[in-house]
C-alpha cells in the first residue's frame, strides 16, 4: 500500500521538513517496522488523515482540535511523548495559514465575500432601532415615580406569606449527565470559560459523567451518533447528524431535557367491563300454603 496519500490535480502538497511532528511520526512508525495501516488500526483514525499528519499538511484536516487530537493519538499508538507532539502541532497549526481560518469548516464556502449594500443598510437600521429601543427603556426606568403612584403602591395591601415552622426550602435536584461511547469516538467537552472537562478518545464502553458544578458545558465531535447520552437516566435524542461535526452544543442537564427523546408509550387494550348480571326472577317460596278456612253454617 501507497505511504503517501494521492494528490488533487493542481494540488502540490506542502513541503515537509526534518524534525516536523509528522517527519517524527512517521520515522518512529518505519523504526518500527509499522505501516500506517497498522496505525489505522491502532487508533481508529482514517488513513488519509494520518498522511496528512505525517505530511504536516494540517490544512487537509476538519480543524485545528482534530490535527492535535490525531496527532497525539498517532504518537500514543508508537509510543512517542504526545505532549510533546500536540504542543509541535499546535504551534506548526498556529504558523501556517490554517491558523487565520480555524473556523473554515463552520463558514461560507467563500469567506472572502462582503456583505452587499442592501444587507449593511438593514445592520445598520436594525443598530438604529435597537439603540432607540434602549434609550426609550432607560428613559421609562429612569424616570421617577409620581407621589400618586407612591402613594397608591403604599395603600396596596401586601400578601403575607405564611411559611411552616421549621420548614426548610427545597434543595435543586441535581440530574446526572452521563456520556456513553457506542463506538470508539474523539470528543471534546469544555466549559463557557474554555475550560476541558473531557477531551480525547473514548473507546466504545466506555462512559463519563458530566460534573455537577460544570458552567454552561458545551461539547465538539466529529460523530454525534456514537455517544448515548442521559440525564438522570432518561435518554436523549442525538446530539447531531451522524458523521457531521458539532460545536458548541449545551450539554447541561437543562439544555439536554430540551430534547429528551420522547418515551415509548406502549399500546394497551383497555379491560372489558365485567358483565352485569341478568336479572332473576323472585324467588319462589317453597312453603306449603294454608288451605283458606271453611265458610260457617
Amino acid at each position: 500500500m501507497a505511504e503517501e496519500a494521492e494528490q488533487e490535480p493542481g494540488v502540490a502538497a506542502p513541503e515537509q521538513r526534518p524534525g516536523t511532528p509528522g517527519a517524527r511520526l512517521r520515522a518512529a512508525r518505519e523504526a518500527q517496522g509499522l505501516s500506517i495501516q497498522d496505525i489505522a488500526t491502532r487508533t481508529r483514525i482514517a488513513q488519509r488523515q494520518l498522511e496528512a499528519i505525517e505530511r504536516d499538511d494540517y490544512a487537509a484536516l476538519p480543524g485545528i482540535p482534530y490535527a492535535v487530537g490525531f496527532a497525539r493519538a498517532y504518537a500514543r499508538a508508537i509510543d512517542v511523548d504526545e505532549v510533546a507532539i500536540a504542543a509541535d502541532v499546535r504551534n506548526a497549526v498556529h504558523n501556517a495559514d490554517l491558523g487565520s481560518n480555524r473556523y473554515e469548516a463552520f463558514e461560507p464556502a467563500d469567506p472572502a465575500r462582503v456583505p452587499s449594500r442592501a444587507l449593511a443598510w438593514t445592520a445598520a437600521a436594525i443598530v438604529v432601532v435597537l439603540v432607540v429601543g434602549f434609550a426609550v427603556w432607560r428613559t421609562q426606568v429612569m424616570t421617577p415615580p409620581t407621589g400618586e403612584e407612591i402613594a397608591a403602591q403604599q395603600a396596596a395591601p401586601v400578601p403575607a406569606t405564611v411559611k411552616p415552622a421549621g420548614a426548610r426550602p427545597a434543595a435543586p435536584v441535581v440530574q446526572a449527565v452521563v456520556f456513553t461511547a457506542n463506538d470508539d469516538v474523539w470528543l471534546r467537552i469544555y466549559d463557557e470559560a474554555g475550560e476541558r472537562l473531557k477531551d480525547g478518545l473514548m473507546k466504545k464502553g466506555e462512559s463519563f459523567t458530566l460534573p455537577a458544578n460544570a458552567r454552561n458545558p458545551m461539547i465538539l465531535t466529529g460523530r454525534p451518533q456514537a455517544l448515548s447520552v442521559t440525564v438522570g437516566g432518561k435518554p436523549i435524542a442525538p446530539l447531531g447528524p451522524p458523521d457531521r461535526t458539532i460545536a458548541d452544543v449545551p450539554v447541561s442537564a437543562e439544555a439536554l431535557l430540551a430534547r429528551a427523546a420522547p418515551a415509548a408509550v406502549t399500546g394497551q387494550a383497555a379491560p372489558a367491563p365485567a358483565p352485569t348480571p341478568p336479572a332473576s326472577s323472585p324467588p319462589v317460596s317453597s312453603a306449603p300454603v294454608a288451605p283458606a278456612p271453611a265458610a260457617a253454617d
